[in-house]
């Protein structure tokens, strides 16, 4: 098969195209043949070498998928209501930047109806991260407010659209005023542009001194205490990553007060039985919304498996606005 692989620590032009063997799905698992793959920000790290795949995973990078269910443990698949040629998109820890990708059939959902390949291949790994961190960790309930910094991110505009789906208030933080505008256009009430605006000093106007109940965070670092500063009562914040570093001071008296929470999470080295529990839940859950139409697909751009370098190259600018994904029919030949 064809595949992506980094071939080196470095810029993006470090991934190429190669030949890898077909894997083989084993116990509780099946094997995929890709047409799309998601593009998200561990990739990129991963390409820096400082990332490294969890113990057992593929050396490719890539964590979801959409494609067709080629073969795998047709009994685990039949407990699971999938079969042979079924159209599903998977979380992976890795693998997922080649023609067929192995998932555990618990972390396989089925691709939304009205959906193509290419717009499911951006669902898994934001979903995911964004279910068990805003509404399993985070607890976020109808009438709060959520903050989310990146909000034009596949992460932010994911948060976007479920946090309004389920009756809460959200407000984001973005680098320019197009961003604000596509934040505001998929239901956020009010987008904050950080480079000219103190993010804590906008949220506190906006909720008349309130705060907000819950943040979800992708930069940590001198971000913190601001965040610490401008949550409600009982607040919730919830760090994903560390853009901006991993030293953080803040005033742990305002935490003692308001009775704050501060959490964090990874999810891909998580393991398999607690992913398939969010996978449950976004079907339950989140399935219906989105064959309903109330989410819907934020793609921004779609890349050839051989532009995989300038993929990257777009997300580490920052200047995109949802998902980026490869899609494995523009493969030359």
């Amino acid at each position: 098969m064809q595949a992506i692989e980094i071939s080196a620590y470095g810029a993006p032009q470090v991934l190429r195209l190669t030949q890898r063997p077909v894997p083989e799905p084993g116990e509780g698992e099946v094997r995929i043949r890709v047409s799309a793959s998601g593009i998200n920000r561990p990739d990129v790290l991963q390409r820096l070498g400082r990332y490294a795949p969890p113990a057992g995973a593929s050396d490719l990078p890539g964590l979801e998928v959409a494609g067709v269910i080629d073969c795998g443990d047709v009994e685990a698949m039949e407990a699971a209501g999938l079969r042979i040629g079924d159209h599903v998109c998977a979380l992976v820890a890795g693998g997922g930047y080649a023609q067929y990708c192995v998932a555990p059939v618990g972390q396989c959902l089925p691709v939304p109806r009205g959906w193509s390949d290419v717009e499911a291949a951006g669902i898994p790994e934001t979903f995911f991260t964004v279910w068990s961190n805003v509404f399993d960790r985070g607890r976020l309930q109808a009438g709060e407010t959520l903050l989310v910094q990146g909000g034009s991110s596949g992460i932010g505009v994911t948060a976007i659209q479920l946090a309004r789906a389920f009756g809460a208030r959200v407000f984001v933080t973005v680098g320019g005023a197009d961003k604000a505008e596509a934040c505001l256009q998929l239901g956020a009430e009010a987008a904050i542009l950080y480079r000219s605006q103190d993010f804590a000093a906008e949220v506190q106007r906006l909720t008349h001194g309130r705060g907000v109940d819950v943040i979800l965070d992708m930069v940590a670092g001198a971000y913190v205490a601001r965040e610490v500063s401008c949550l409600a009562e009982d607040g919730r914040l919830l760090i994903i990553a560390v853009q901006g570093g991993t030293d953080a001071a803040f005033d742990a008296a305002l935490v003692l007060r308001r009775r704050l929470t501060i959490t964090g999470s990874t999810l891909r080295p998580r393991p398999v039985a607690f992913k398939a529990a969010i996978a449950r839940e976004l079907r339950r859950h989140v399935w219906p919304l989105i064959e309903r139409g109330a989410i819907r697909p934020v793609i921004h751009q779609v890349f050839a498996p051989q532009e995989a370098a300038q993929a990257h190259a777009l997300m580490e600018s920052n200047r995109h606005i949802g998902k980026l994904i490869i899609d494995w029919s523009r493969l030359p030949g």
